[in-house]
């Protein structure tokens, strides 16, 4: 049987269990915690993700927490999910990947452009220091803002704009991670990059596939850029709105 037969079978059984003889709350949570670890052993594991530290924040994050209720027994297939208001959550191997290129430490400082759901604010929370992350849409924004908080992820800072510029009032940063596509690779998140920083971007058109790209800053502020893998993200909306704390 294959991997992707062998998973799908699994997750039937799961599944099975949460609508018969799963009842309660707690048989609930065992059963969205047993999701999580198979989604971290067959579908990163096999694809190549190492990173000790990322394997265990996504094996920590309740990932079905930040979809909308009626996908929660989805949460932890391998595609994206809708959240609302035509956006996304990314499929867990490409939060996984995005999180390793960046690279990050315990002590760094991070920005997030794209907030969504908080998934991947809540990942790096984990392995962070600080977190700040940007969203466009208000309203989701402010549920992230609100999901976040009652998840216990008081290191993450959220405000509600235009993420195409940045923020420059906490820079510098030791990663950027933004999660939706932009033609090109906005300056200002490259000026916002501390020395010996990355930033890891989709880019490319959003109607089509786009290269998941990540640049690094030397200590003489020369950055280098490398390719990755294609993806298709949602596109990075570019306005001059006001920023809200």
């Amino acid at each position: 049987m294959t991997l992707k037969r062998t998973w799908s079978f699994f997750l039937f059984l799961v599944l099975a269990a949460l609508e018969g003889s799963c009842t309660g709350t707690t048989a609930t949570q065992v059963t969205f915690e047993q999701l999580r670890q198979a989604m971290v052993d067959r579908q990163l594991l096999p694809r190549g993700i190492a990173d000790r530290r990322v394997l265990e924040a996504l094996r920590t994050v309740p990932r079905h927490l930040f979809v909308p209720e009626e996908y929660r027994k989805l949460a932890y297939d391998d595609h994206p999910l809708p959240i609302g208001l035509d956006q996304t959550i990314s499929q867990p191997y490409i939060v996984a990947l995005m999180t390793e290129l960046a690279k990050v430490e315990s002590d760094d400082t991070v920005l997030e452009i794209g907030t969504g759901s908080g998934y991947q604010a809540a990942v790096l929370s984990e392995l962070v220091k600080r977190v700040f992350t940007i969203e466009y849409l208000s309203p989701l924004g402010e549920a992230a803002r609100k999901r976040l908080t009652e998840l216990g992820y008081g290191n993450v800072e959220v405000r509600i704009g235009d993420g195409y510029h940045g923020w420059p009032e906490r820079q510098p940063f030791d990663a950027i991670l933004v999660t939706a596509a932009s033609e090109e690779v906005p300056t200002a998140l490259i000026n916002q990059l501390k020395p010996g920083g990355r930033l890891v971007i989709p880019v490319g058109r959003h109607e089509e596939t786009q290269i998941l790209q990540v640049l690094e800053k030397d200590a003489k502020g020369t950055v280098s850029r490398r390719d990755t893998i294609p993806v298709r993200f949602v596109p990075l909306v570019k306005g001059q709105g006001a920023q809200k704390p």
